[in-house]
């Protein structure tokens, strides 16, 4: 029965995301990113000088640039396509950042609620769009005083004009399974969980944000750190190895949240919304690895342990450590393009790629703002 309904779930969220025939351009002045690793470009190394390493970053930018990937997000692959700069994070003020074209509040680990004393980042959603609204007062202020500044601000019109993008919510299910005794206890904090994303989504609203721009939760079930620690019962994978509940989770998440797109934000006159079904992106990807050119779909490229994951709880990415009395390294695979997960937590560059260009197909998402969207991948 629980297979039959996660089938189902799938099957509606498909049914969710039929492609638009209406063209329009992706065109922003300005973007404003809210989310979690998935698309922190330098926020949690800064905000708490996380000690991000080599390899990251190695196939870009040829050192580690505070994303959680050997390269690029797909948020970079998205400002990339609107011909804006990659976004700066707020709380990195080294080397005098511009803000021109947006903003990053994103930082790694961040949830929809509020954080707690385990929590992994302190910069959850309210305190992001709290920096999100202490940033907007100062550029304000700061431009009245000098018109000169626009050239590292964005100017006060961006702010309405602008894209407000979400990415945040996975590691809210993924706190909510180590914590609950049960599925139907993860099931049931849904609702409260995107309680916090809608109230916040109609403070922007209310001050003056127009169009929207929200990600679902990916596969969380076929992350290797998921499987690593709930797949030793073989009764808990799926015909891919990776974990039905959490996939089921992020399902039903899913559907409540695009419940906030659909129902919500229609109730707000001049509100647009488009909705990207990332999930369903990144299961086809990885249930079809060998069509797109990848050789490893559940692997971590950097990691240790060898197959079927190279994952182990004990070391990440790029770490040298004693473990069981041997000095080990936790290196990258020889081949990053060919490896669809770079960490057991986060995308390679090559799959973040992937998914950047299936959703700028428009063939993701419910709005027809990407119908004319250039395409990536050559």
């Amino acid at each position: 029965m629980a297979l039959n309904m996660y089938s189902l779930l799938k099957l509606v969220l498909i049914c969710s995301f039929l492609p638009t025939n209406s063209p329009s351009s992706l065109n922003y002045p300005a973007v404003f990113n809210f989310g979690d690793s998935n698309s922190d470009t330098g926020g949690i190394v800064a905000g708490k000088a996380f000690p991000l390493i080599p390899p990251n970053g190695e196939t870009y930018f040829l050192e580690p640039s505070g994303r959680f990937c050997d390269g690029r997000l797909i948020i970079d692959f998205l400002m990339e396509a609107m011909e804006l700069p990659y976004l700066n994070p707020y709380l990195d003020s080294v080397g005098s950042p511009s803000f021109a074209t947006g903003c990053n509040f994103a930082t790694g680990g961040s949830t929809i609620l509020p954080a707690n004393a385990v929590s992994t980042s302190p910069f959850s959603f309210n305190l992001q769009l709290s920096q999100f609204f202490r940033f907007k007062n100062r550029v304000i202020a700061l431009l009245l005083e000098d018109k000169e500044l626009q050239r590292y601000l964005p100017p006060e019109d961006s702010f309405k004009q602008g894209l407000y993008m979400f990415d945040i919510g996975q590691n809210d299910l993924d706190a909510a399974f180590y914590s609950s005794t049960s599925e139907e206890q993860v099931l049931a904090s849904i609702p409260k969980i995107l309680s916090g994303l809608k109230y916040g989504i109609k403070r922007l609203y209310d001050a003056g944000a127009r169009n929207f721009w929200i990600h679902n939760t990916g596969p969380l079930g076929c992350l290797p750190r998921i499987i690593a620690t709930f797949g030793k019962n073989a009764s808990n994978l799926d015909e891919l190895g990776c974990i039905i509940s959490h996939n089921r989770a992020a399902n039903v998440f899913n559907l409540k949240l695009y419940d906030i797109c659909l129902k919500f934000l229609a109730q707000l006159p001049e509100a647009n919304c488009t909705f990207v079904d990332i999930y369903s992106i990144k299961l086809n990807l990885i249930s079809n690895y060998s069509l797109y050119g990848f050789q490893q779909p559940l692997a971590a490229c950097c990691g240790y342990g060898g197959p079927p994951l190279n994952f182990d709880t004990r070391i990440t990415c790029g770490v040298t450590k004693n473990l069981n009395g041997s000095i080990v390294t936790a290196n990258s695979c020889n081949n990053t393009a060919k490896n669809i997960n770079w960490d057991g937590n986060h995308y390679t560059e090559a799959a973040n790629r992937f998914v950047a260009d299936l959703i700028l197909s428009g063939n993701y998402s419910d709005s027809p703002h990407l119908a004319n969207a250039p395409l990536i991948l050559t």
